[in-house]
């Protein structure tokens, strides 16, 4: 499977802000047990590294890193799932390649 990581932004498709204020911590939290074999995060304290809050030029987000659906498909559906239910929209994220540095 091609990996890729997505974006949920906290701003309907009609451009209202979505509430409540703290709909990314929550999600994220509730989220917090799906975590790679070997980490050993307390997901009482930490974010999954597969469903993480972001601020994103003032807006909520969450980053989805499609390898959850590797660890378990269900969780990543019930993520996609309710960003489609509560009409939030999904985008893919870019990633640049940084451009070597020269010496002068």
């Amino acid at each position: 499977m091609n990996h890729k990581k997505l974006f949920i932004q906290g701003i309907t498709t009609s451009g209202k802000p979505f509430r409540p204020s703290d709909w990314a911590e929550r999600l994220c939290g509730v989220m917090a047990s799906f975590r790679p074999p070997g980490d050993s995060g307390d997901p009482r304290f930490t974010y999954s590294p597969y469903v993480r809050p972001v601020l994103i030029a003032k807006v909520k987000c969450v980053v989805i890193d499609t390898r959850l659906g590797d660890l378990d498909p269900r969780a990543l559906d019930f993520v996609m799932n309710f960003a489609k239910d509560n009409d939030l929209p999904i985008e893919e994220a870019c990633e640049f390649e940084p451009k070597p540095q020269t010496q002068s």
